[in-house]
């Protein structure tokens, strides 16, 4: 081989091996976290790793579980990083997570209130603690004179019609557990009917979970459901904002994982042992961040803010012992039975519900036995879920919905069963819309 080929041969040699190099020293997180929390994470632990990179792949929770589903063993992301339990119950369940008890970081404690901060099975650890509640926009309020709300339930009064904003479960790994917090602090019914009232009072349905503190913090919406970093964030870095922990809410953890069948699972294993250790966990601080460490505030060297809230004791007093065992099995249902009845008939919601409060102050003023009769048959038929509790305990019927995607059969009775949700909601809202209005005639 002559000195020029032989030097173009050790050229491309050498190329090749700091291309593989480069590449397994880079790791793929699937995370719905907002920039502002993976870019400080980011530059944190590059710095401290420089021979690692991180590199952040955007997708709601649904989105990132399905995305994880359809890669081969080899191809997958290194990561999967959310804050919704339930979720990693899924991915465990279908063989997708590694086991990491070994990077758990030994001064977290077992629990928080009831609640495991480690998965038992060492499948997912706790990087963070979440609530779920209710921020607002105070300029907001006071201009359009609204009163701040305390609980989930103030948000069906008629004072509220028009000015609050909540996402979909199926676009949100954090609002399917809002919602799932919910159903499991009220029972399956009444926390449906509860959905539906504030469903109906909002003004939008959000694409993705971050358009409802975006909303709240420019003053297109007064209020938000939005799990709590999203509220002390904006709060702490000086939106004119507020928020609060209703009754009926729960602290749970928000995790990451190691995705089975992935590239450089060790530098993965490096990053999640620094998630979890206190120089990561001080990065929750940051006011960009506001997330509740899953290290206790005696352990975080004196560097937690005086007023900053701490988990621990929100968990002693919050009322939903979370069961994301529940969650899981219901997941798709719930996702589901939400977008046919309130996400794709959201007008027809409104209309309804706008008839209906007008209906009910007509009535105040001048009470009519026919018109309230009509008038509760207008709200039993806007506010009764498409589906009972019994039904939603059925595991046959609960089976359907996580059937093989590749069943025709399966997918054909689903979508017929989905398609009639969305067609009775439809025929519903209109019904209870023209009695409400026959009702206030009365």
């Amino acid at each position: 081989m002559s000195p020029v080929a032989n030097r173009f041969v050790l050229s491309v040699i050498a190329a090749a091996a700091l291309a593989s190099s480069a590449f397994a020293g880079t790791v793929t997180v699937i995370t719905s976290f907002p920039k502002e929390l993976t870019g400080i994470y980011k530059a944190a632990f590059e710095k401290a790793y420089p021979s690692i990179k991180l590199e952040i792949l955007n997708k709601s929770t649904t989105q990132g579980i399905a995305y994880l589903r359809e890669l081969p063993v080899g191809q997958r992301p290194e990561i999967f990083w959310a804050s919704a339990p339930d979720a990693f119950e899924v991915l465990a369940g279908q063989n997708l997570l590694e086991n990491i008890a070994d990077q758990a970081n030994k001064q977290v404690p077992a629990k928080v209130g009831s609640y495991p901060v480690n998965n038992p099975q060492g499948l997912y650890l706790g990087q963070a603690l979440a609530g779920y509640g209710l921020m607002w926009n105070k300029r907001y309020l006071a201009a359009n004179k609204v009163p701040a709300p305390a609980q989930w339930a103030d948000l069906m009064k008629p004072v509220y019609f028009n000015h609050a904003a909540m996402s979909s479960p199926s676009r949100s790994g954090t609002t399917h557990l809002t919602v799932e917090t919910l159903l499991q602090g009220e029972g399956w019914d009444k926390g449906w009917s509860q959905l539906l009232q504030i469903a109906g009072n909002s003004a939008a349905i959000t694409e993705r979970s971050f358009g409802v503190p975006d909303g709240v913090n420019n003053g297109q919406f007064g209020i938000g459901l939005v799990i709590d970093f999203f509220g002390l964030a904006s709060k702490f870095t000086g939106f004119p904002v507020d928020f609060i922990y209703p009754d009926v809410t729960a602290i749970v953890p928000a995790n990451i994982g190691l995705v089975k069948g992935s590239k450089n699972a060790d530098e993965a294993r490096q990053f999640i042992r620094y998630s979890v250790s206190m120089e990561g966990q001080l990065l929750l601080l940051d006011p960009k961040i506001s997330r509740l460490p899953v290290l206790p505030a005696s352990m975080m060297g004196g560097k937690v803010p005086a007023g900053y809230p701490d988990p621990f004791e929100l968990a002693k007093r919050a009322k939903v012992n979370f069961d994301s065992d529940l969650s899981e099995s219901r997941y798709n249902v719930v996702s589901s039975l939400f977008d046919q009845t309130i996400t794709y008939r959201h007008k027809e919601l409104r209309a309804a519900t706008k008839a209906i409060h007008e209906a009910a102050a007509a009535l105040q003023k001048k009470p009519n036995p026919e018109g309230l009769a009509l008038l509760k048959q207008a709200r039993d038929l806007a506010f009764t879920p498409a589906v009972g509790a019994g039904l939603a305990g059925d595991n046959s019927f609960l089976a359907l919905f996580t059937a093989n995607k590749k069943d025709a059969s399966a997918n054909k009775e689903l979508t017929g069963l989905e398609d009639r949700w969305n067609a009775k909601a439809k025929d519903n809202y209109a019904r209870a819309e023209a009695m409400a209005k026959q009702a206030g005639a009365r």
